[in-house]
């Protein structure tokens, strides 16, 4: 039986959309508690945002390395292990002593999760067919959406009742069991009923004994405009997202409009309702079109002109229209899902993962450098209150944003659907 026409497909897409749903809510989670980490470990806001970053610095330095291994050895290894180790640095986070031990259980965490999205998107290119692709990227994108939802107000309504290590401990044992039930689903099971009978590339091999070698693939990757304008997409419409809401939108919240932590949690809310939505609604309006450049260049209009109208109101707009542009970035989060449909579509299936992971580490450079610098102008507008240096912040997610757009007016269209079958087999 062949993969792609087995019904137990949909048990294996079930347990890899539920690992990433639980692991995208470690990403942001740490945001909810910046406070309180900058009281119980005494450490400046500067220090705060470096601490976001470390996680996605790792991230984003291992996207092409594990793109490339896993295009070469197959991607459900490194899906097993990846969520063994984001289980692992929780459960250190959730029991740090000092800033040496936060920083290092982050960095885990990162090499962790820098295995999760690429291999996601192998698994579903070896086991659906190419035209169910788009479609479940969406759902993969609103699977991730919610993950973020749940280090929201659950969460952190979790951490106010049980104070902040109760919590990630008990997300950290989550995760390494999840990662024994994935060893089930994805390699004893297939082997049970036939489904893993020959290794990921041997189908591949068979007909080109001679591989091509990794230098010459990456040169011709990094030379092409589309890898380059997929990077640019997703460092201007993931980054601003993740970085802002994963270190500093809860205590802006908090500090510029003087809400409680609920309440805050509630406008980060906001947002994921709009990636929520975003995912699938951008994918199908997509496919209805028939385009993938008309929709993605509109999704980045929405988020640069959202991040701008917060800036031009000084970083304090009205309450109600915080909510609406806080939806419409969200929004644009979700849409982000097309990055990878535009992969799909410009690239042969044996480069799908190093393209996957290149056209990624710009999103997540763009999540390392934000909290960062972000930090670094709150710190040197501190003296003039809340408000001045969120004000100046909110400067960096536009210019961010604005190279998004150019990326996604990079995009050179291709509705011609790549479908080829003897390639479909390999994962």
């Amino acid at each position: 039986m062949e993969k792609q026409n087995s019904n137990y497909r949909w048990i294996v897409f079930t347990a890899v959309l539920f690992t990433y749903f639980i692991i995208v809510s470690q990403r942001t989670a740490p945001g909810l508690i910046s406070d309180q980490l900058m009281k119980d470990f005494h450490l400046p806001a500067a220090t705060i945002g470096l601490l976001a970053s470390i996680q996605f610095l790792a991230y984003a330095g291992l996207q092409i390395p594990i793109g490339i291994l896993s295009d070469r050895l197959g991607p459900n290894y490194f899906l097993i292990g990846g969520t063994l180790l984001t289980g692992l640095g929780t459960i250190i986070y959730s029991t740090a002593a000092n800033e040496a031990i936060l920083f290092a259980a982050r960095l885990l965490v990162g090499i962790g999760d820098a295995a999760i999205w690429v291999n996601l998107v192998l698994i579903l290119s070896g086991w659906f067919r190419a035209n169910e692709f788009v479609k479940l990227l969406g759902l993969a994108g609103m699977a991730g959406s919610l993950g973020f939802l749940l280090a929201t107000v659950p969460f952190s309504a979790f951490i106010a009742s049980f104070g902040w290590r109760p919590p990630f401990l008990t997300t950290g044992i989550i995760l390494c069991l999840i990662a024994i039930l994935l060893y089930c689903v994805l390699v004893i099971k297939p082997n049970q009923i036939g489904l893993n009978k020959t290794k990921p590339q041997q189908s591949y091999l068979k007909k080109q004994p001679r591989q091509e070698k990794t230098l010459v693939m990456l040169r011709r990757i990094f030379s092409n405009r589309q890898a380059w304008a997929a990077f640019f997409c997703h460092f201007g419409a993931v980054g601003t997202y993740v970085g802002f809401i994963g270190s500093w939108a809860v205590p802006y919240g908090m500090h510029v409009y003087d809400m409680t932590r609920s309440a805050a949690s509630q406008l980060v809310m906001i947002g994921l309702i709009g990636a929520i939505i975003g995912a699938p609604v951008t994918s199908w309006f997509s496919a209805r079109i028939d385009s993938l450049k008309r929709p993605y260049v509109l999704v980045h209009v929405v988020i640069f002109l959202s991040w701008t109208v917060i800036w031009l109101f000084g970083g304090n707009p009205p309450v109600f229209l915080l909510y609406i542009l806080f939806f419409l970035i969200g929004y644009g989060n979700g849409g982000s899902t097309l990055t990878f449909a535009v992969v799909r579509q410009s690239f042969p299936i044996k480069e799908v993962g190093v393209v996957t992971g290149f056209a990624n580490t710009g999103g997540f450079i763009s999540a390392v450098l934000l909290p960062s610098i972000f930090g670094k102008v709150l710190d040197h507008f501190h003296s003039f209150g809340a408000s001045v240096g969120y004000h100046y912040g909110f400067i960096i997610p536009a210019v961010f944003a604005l190279i998004g757009l150019l990326g996604g007016m990079m995009i050179k269209e291709n509705r011609r659907e790549v479908n080829r079958p003897s390639e479909e087999a390999i994962v």
